[in-house]
């Protein structure tokens, strides 16, 4: 007898084939495709009637630089969605890495689920990936004049600038960081002198 993953892992193989890698790890299913087929790969798991993923639950940015301490050597930048089925009960992880780093693009889904529009929203923002054909790409939670992505590694922890009421101008002004990094260097208790005074 079969259970319920193997079922779904099973029916993903057939409707996807070749064109995705699909792993099972910890009660989870997961599926990575790759750019040029992550369109067709997305309609196909919402109108496969074995499927029927009719609902995009989320949709979020990654940047893996840094992934597994360093180690990591694929590409830098992806979006992973998870998809719910509420005719069949199951649910999927959808990861597509953004082929070319400097330029993360990864075509829209807003087509095939429209809350996709918010989600890649933010993935723009935060990460700075580029949803191809996505019809108001703009930032959703930093300022306008923002400058960078702050979720991603490579972003200074304070930042590049910093916003403050002046009151000699009566405005809101920007300016650089007036803050030092530093680092915090937690204070070391030994055991055997704890509490003695």
């Amino acid at each position: 007898m079969t259970t319920k993953l193997e079922t779904l892992e099973l029916a993903l193989k057939n409707a996807l084939g070749e064109s995705a890698s699909i792993t099972v790890a910890l009660g989870e299913v997961t599926v990575v495709v790759k750019a040029a087929d992550y369109l067709a790969a997305m309609q196909t798991l919402r109108d496969d009637p074995a499927l029927r993923f009719e609902e995009l639950i989320d949709l979020c940015g990654v940047d893996y630089s840094q992934y597994g301490d360093g180690t990591w050597d694929g590409l830098r930048f992806a979006a992973v969605s998870h998809l719910l089925s509420i005719e069949h009960n199951w649910r999927v992880r959808v990861r597509v890495f953004a082929p070319d780093d400097d330029m993360p693009v990864i075509p829209t889904v807003t087509g095939i689920w429209r809350a996709a529009n918010w989600y890649e929203r933010e993935a723009f923002d935060l990460y700075g990936i580029m949803f191809e054909g996505h019809g108001d790409l703009r930032r959703i939670l930093t300022d306008y004049g923002f400058i960078g992505h702050p979720f991603r590694k490579d972003f200074p922890i304070s930042g590049y600038v910093e916003m403050r009421y002046d009151p000699e101008q009566k405005r809101v002004i920007y300016q650089p960081v007036t803050i030092e990094p530093r680092e915090n260097i937690p204070r070391v208790i030994r055991e055997e002198n704890y509490g003695i005074k």
